[in-house]
């Protein structure tokens, strides 16, 4: 089950690509007002860390896109990650990781 959940990210992940420059400009400004405030609660206002672990470039790095963008999806079970598909598109998600991937504090 979870090798197929991976593949359907996996499939997910690379059709978004495409589709992420598509988001309007006021639906972007909601999503980083979003993870700035929402996600900074857990993972730090400044994304260095706090209850959840930091979303920096360089924590980020060596793990799986498609993991993590799964985790933002579905959420991790047994702990305070939740999961935020009901609030946030494939595409959207995907747009967000890439922010995170490359430095949320250079996103105005």
């Amino acid at each position: 089950m979870k090798l197929i959940t991976l593949l359907l990210f996996l499939v997910l992940f690379s059709a978004t690509d495409v589709m992420a420059d598509e988001i309007p400009q006021p639906r972007q400004n909601e999503l980083i007002y979003l993870l700035r405030q929402d996600c900074g609660a857990c993972h730090g206002m400044t994304l260095q860390g706090g209850l959840g672990p930091p979303l920096l470039p360089q924590t980020l790095a060596n793990k799986p896109e498609a993991l993590l963008l799964n985790t933002i999806l579905a959420g991790r079970p047994n702990t305070a990650m939740p999961p935020w598909r009901d609030f946030l598109t494939a595409t959207e998600a995907n747009w967000l990781l890439k922010k995170l991937l490359n430095g949320i504090n250079n996103v105005p």
